[in-house]
């Protein structure tokens, strides 16, 4: 139970994602993560957002709605709200259920 930037930290999942050339799109909460994380553009006090950075914005979260689909799906398994086993054993859960995900 920790952030996600936290955990991405402690992880290194930012650093590795840039040593391999994955581009890393993330929601607010990552502002400040770093210059590799791509986030949205923040509204300044008292002014509005232009249509470019508007446009940047919607196109961020077009490609972000996927995944952001897809973890709430995984979400939706009890095993994963109420896992009290090592991590390690829930790589080999998440295999399960992604390929039972898979067959629906």
């Amino acid at each position: 139970r920790t952030h996600d930037l936290t955990a991405a930290r402690t992880h290194r999942i930012i650093r590795i994602c840039e040593r391999q050339g994955v581009p890393v799109l993330a929601d607010r909460a990552y502002i400040g993560a770093g210059s590799w994380v791509t986030t949205p553009i923040r509204r300044l006090p008292h002014q509005d957002l232009n249509p470019t950075q508007r446009t940047i914005n919607r196109a961020l979260s077009a490609a972000r709605a996927p995944v952001e689909r897809s973890v709430a799906r995984l979400k939706s398994w009890r095993i994963f709200r109420r896992a009290r086993c090592s991590p390690n054993r829930l790589s080999s859960i998440s295999a399960a259920v992604l390929t039972l995900e898979r067959q629906r």
